[in-house]
């Protein structure tokens, strides 16, 4: 095994190897202390040797991974180094460095922009995360079931939306308007209605308009239940499969 091989071994996440999971855990605690600093509003010190601590680990891991590219895919060695920057983890990876940039030249320094980048950290989690990595392998096997139940609940909050809005035409007492002065109104309260989430802003004031307000809490149980039952079932099966691969591979 070539000292490339090595370096790929120990940078894959999960691996059995100790100096695997030395390098899992080091890599999200940088994570956890780059994305610390989002909770509070003020500037510390601390923070700084925060920042420039995760940078460093993440600078690390990207050229880590950029240089072992063709190790992983094998197919295309030749092209794998031209590849990789433009694959979606990669980007992730090069945007959650940027701040460390800011932090270092004010060249950079573009305060607000900087933050939202910071958030990109978070998604590198998934890389670590097991359970994080099923959901979204889960979400990618059941793509097509989801978007389906999807465009099922988009299309009855339009409906919803449609009936509600030319339905309820009582004034408000309370602004002396209609409750929805615009369309986007009535489709904001029909998301929250087939959520079951009620804010409590925007309610039906007659009694047909509380009807509607009903039967669309009732069918919205139903429709977002779907995803749930159809995500659970599927983790379970992932679960499955790759307990079955392990114990094959032992």
């Amino acid at each position: 095994m070539t000292i490339r091989e090595q370096i790929r071994e120990i940078i894959e996440p999960r691996n059995e190897s100790i100096y695997s999971r030395l390098y899992d855990w080091t890599m999200l605690s940088a994570i956890v202390i780059g994305i610390l600093p989002l909770m509070f509003r003020g500037h510390h010190m601390v923070f700084f040797y925060f920042d420039l601590f995760s940078g460093f680990c993440f600078i690390i891991d990207y050229l880590l991974r950029w240089i072992t590219a063709d190790v992983r895919y094998k197919h295309n060695r030749a092209l794998a180094f031209l590849i990789y920057p433009f694959t979606p983890m990669a980007i992730i990876d090069l945007l959650s460095i940027l701040p460390t940039f800011n932090m270092l030249s004010p060249t950079f320094k573009v305060a607000r922009v900087s933050r939202l980048l910071r958030l990109l950290r978070v998604i590198k989690i998934i890389r670590y995360y097991e359970p994080l990595e099923i959901i979204i392998a889960v979400i990618r096997r059941q793509s097509r079931i989801l978007w389906t139940v999807f465009s099922l609940a988009i299309f009855y909050i339009f409906i919803t939306a449609l009936i509600m809005f030319n339905a309820e035409e009582d004034i408000n007492p309370e602004t002396g308007q209609y409750l929805f002065t615009t369309f986007f109104d009535a489709f904001y309260w029909a998301a929250c209605t087939l959520t079951t989430v009620g804010y409590g802003d925007l309610y039906p004031i007659s009694n047909i308009g509380r009807v509607i307000s009903i039967i669309s809490s009732m069918v919205g149980i139903a429709i977002i239940a779907l995803p749930s039952g159809i995500v659970t079932a599927g983790y379970i099966d992932e679960l499955k499969s790759r307990k079955d691969k392990d114990s094959e591979s032992k």
